[in-house]
């Protein structure tokens, strides 16, 4: 599929679905990116030693893999918008669990809650990016998908810096993330809904193209839903488990790879808090330094989409993970050295650089299969 006139330009895309993609993913993720350099932190005060931290600090991970299937499945019956809607109420649970967590327990199930609704809210995202955008802009679409979330991401630790200076309590950021995510419902449910009023006759094409399923002759005012043979696992069809078995070739290699990069760069979320910890900061610088450089990830979002649209998704794959992987290499020879925190500083912009060029990866490759 080649750009023609009247595709959407990048200005089109961030107008057209703000709303409904990129305003939401901005709030969800700047209450996360306030709250995740701070969950070792608050669970070394529940008692957890360092590696208990950092199981703890995983469980968010943990609830993003688990969550995927049945996001997936959610997406498929109630559409994106509600979906979203669903899993950020259900945050808020998360949220409440987390503030008034007695034990360290019930704290790490409650982050394992927000995970999962992470996933789910994550998921409606792409599927809707996946079913409207044009083959030719995906990349640079899903770029600044990924890059919205890296804005929320980089400003989140800046404002717990501010919120414990202010407080002095690291359950603030916690209330913070709350009151994020009751704006990222209200402006679902109140803003326009794109399933119904943002479909464009070349968005039909490209879903028509890329779809192999009877025409109806229905308008499509959703997200793309298969017949249920085909999504059910009955009769003559094919669920998820022979989905994955036909298709074993790709997942072995590419999902392999995917699966590999999605580690690292889940790692570095964790790993980075969790090193502050280990070396001795206090939690405003480790949130400082985590700030710094979710700022150099941010900054390089959109040069990952053009990279991947002109030259193909492995020249920003390939780079990203040489950087992130060396960056942790050399991190870990670090710990006991004079300058433990410059080097601590040093590495996270590393993984900043490496985590920046590899924006939007993920969600491309995964429209692309």
């Amino acid at each position: 599929m080649t750009d023609h006139a009247g595709s959407p330009t990048a200005r089109d895309v961030l107008w057209r679905f703000g709303p409904m993609v990129y305003g939401p993913t901005v709030l969800f993720a700047l209450g996360e990116g306030a709250v995740i350099p701070l969950i070792p932190v608050i669970a070394a005060q529940l008692g957890a030693d360092v590696a208990t931290a950092a199981l703890v600090a995983s469980a968010l991970v943990v609830g993003q893999l688990c969550g995927n299937i049945p996001a997936g499945w959610a997406v498929a019956r109630v559409g994106e918008r509600l979906t979203m809607v669903i899993a950020g109420v259900i945050s808020l649970g998360g949220v409440v669990g987390m503030a008034l967590a007695p034990s360290l327990g019930i704290f790490a199930l409650a982050v394992f809650l927000i995970g999962f609704c992470a996933a789910a809210f994550g998921l409606a995202r792409h599927s809707f990016m996946t079913t409207r955008v044009p083959l030719s802009f995906r990349a640079r679409a899903l770029s600044l998908l990924g890059g919205t979330f890296r804005l929320g991401m980089f400003v989140g630790p800046f404002v717990a810096a501010g919120l414990l200076a202010l407080f002095g309590d690291e359950h603030a950021t916690i209330w913070f993330f709350g009151g994020c995510l009751v704006a990222t419902v209200l402006l679902v449910l109140l803003g326009p809904d794109p399933e119904k009023q943002f479909l464009m006759p070349q968005e039909q094409a490209a879903r028509d193209a890329s779809v192999d399923t009877e025409d109806t002759g229905e308008p499509v005012t959703g997200s793309i839903r298969l017949p249920r043979r085909e999504t059910s696992g009955t009769g003559p069809g094919t669920g998820v488990i022979r989905t994955m078995w036909r298709h074993r070739r790709v997942l072995s290699t590419l999902g392999l790879a995917a699966a590999s990069l999605s580690a690292v760069r889940s790692a570095r979320q964790v790993v980075l808090p969790l090193w502050g910890v280990s070396i001795g900061l206090d939690a405003q610088t480790i949130a400082l330094v985590v700030g710094i450089s979710g700022a150099i990830d941010f900054a390089l979002f959109y040069a990952s989409g053009q990279v991947m649209d002109r030259f193909g998704r492995l020249w920003a794959a390939l780079p990203a993970m040489i950087l992130m992987g060396a960056g942790f290499v050399a991190l870990a020879f670090t710990h006991d050295l004079p300058q433990a925190a410059m080097w601590f500083a040093m590495f996270a912009a590393v993984l900043g650089v490496g985590n920046g060029l590899s924006s939007g990866i993920l969600l491309t490759l995964g429209a692309d299969v």
